[in-house]
């Protein structure tokens, strides 16, 4: 028996079974930022094969099911202090490291390769307007809402609920500029095509910027399509 169909959100599908985000970021389906629309209507968009899509997913979930040992751990059910614990120690940890790395590698590949490929011109300006922006994300996060979360888990008081949940929109509207920004540059690289004339440093710094997308994808997942829903479920419990 099949344990997915494309009517179900596509945020649900990854909150239940995270490993489907792989498969997401395989064929290009917005799970962050996109969460909220149905599988079909990103399989419509994208022009893919529903039935491989759907094959493809229960496959993998049959595959993980059958091992144990690869049990992921069920934040919509896990403490949420703990879900809060695990965002800032992998993906706020991932991107305080990484995001200098990337800036300084579009720097060199600018110096060296803007002549001959002016695109490097638009991605390093796109970058480090992510950076920008995602570097006052964070401090936002780690100083206001996640220490109000902390509060909650530790007095129940409606008061830093209420804080935690006050600036859930401005978040959202935040994570939604950072896919926008994402989307440019798989526009502006072709989809991180390597140029047949280029060196070592272009293609690690293509790579980073792929790998830097994956984890911001799955990072913004887990807050829009998990952590603000059930901070939301909270707040309307107790309202």
């Amino acid at each position: 028996m099949s344990k997915f169909n494309s009517s179900e959100r596509i945020g649900e599908i990854v909150a239940k079974f995270p490993k489907a985000a792989d498969i997401f970021i395989e064929n290009k389906i917005d799970f962050c930022c996109g969460g909220d629309r149905s599988l079909i209507v990103a399989i419509e968009e994208k022009r893919l094969n529903e039935t491989k899509i759907l094959d493809d997913l229960n496959k993998l979930y049959e595959e993980f099911e059958n091992n144990l040992d690869s049990k992921d751990i069920n934040w919509q059910e896990a403490p949420i202090i703990e879900l809060v614990g695990y965002i800032i120690n992998k993906h706020h940890a991932y991107l305080w490291d990484e995001l200098p790395r990337i800036s300084k590698l579009t720097t060199t590949i600018l110096k060296v390769h803007g002549q001959s490929h002016p695109e490097l011109s638009k991605v390093h300006k796109l970058f480090n307007t992510l950076k920008m922006e995602l570097e006052e994300h964070l401090n936002k996060e780690e100083t206001m809402q996640y220490p109000a979360v902390r509060e909650y888990a530790r007095t129940k008081s409606y008061a830093d609920l209420e804080r935690a949940i006050n600036i859930i929109n401005e978040l959202e509207k935040e994570h939604t500029g950072a896919g926008d920004i994402l989307k440019e540059l798989r526009i502006v690289t072709d989809d991180y095509k390597i140029p047949a004339d280029v060196c070592p440093t272009f293609e690690l710094t293509y790579e980073k910027l792929q790998e830097m997308e994956s984890d911001l994808f799955k990072h913004i997942h887990l807050e829009n399509n998990i952590l603000f829903p059930r901070l939301r479920q909270l707040f309307g419990n107790k309202a």
